[in-house]
């Protein structure tokens, strides 16, 4: 698991180690059952407190990311294939909101915008 942490961040660390791990758990790099490293393996990994890293843990669990199992390890939990789908689907929409964006102020029209998109969704 590649979790990069950013001292220039505005984010605390709590923070980008959970919303990291959803998105690994959301886009499939992670699945339920897959075992995470222990708090004090990722805190050494990362050079960090384990007590930042129990707290993202405590968060990711609280919300239904990952479950806890006491002696054996923190694993991704199972979850509805539709909770997942959207959750793709709002990463989608952050991406192509900043593509609008650009190609409004670039003078793109939605046409050719949806022309580029099309041709990359179906990958020619």
């Amino acid at each position: 698991m590649n979790i990069i942490i950013s001292n220039s961040s505005g984010k605390p660390i709590y923070e980008q180690i959970t919303s990291q791990i959803k998105n690994l758990i959301i886009s499939g790099h992670l699945k339920a059952g897959d075992a995470l490293p222990s708090m004090r393996t990722l805190a050494k990994d990362l050079r960090i407190s384990v007590i930042t890293t129990k707290r993202a843990y405590n968060d990711l669990e609280q919300e239904g990311f990952i479950e806890t199992i006491t002696g054996k390890g923190s694993f991704v939990a199972a979850r509805n294939t539709e909770v997942i789908r959207e959750g793709n689907l709002r990463i989608a929409e952050e991406y192509l909101t900043k593509a609008v964006d650009i190609a409004r102020r670039s003078g793109i029209s939605c046409e050719e915008l949806c022309d580029v998109l099309k041709m990359l969704y179906d990958g020619e």
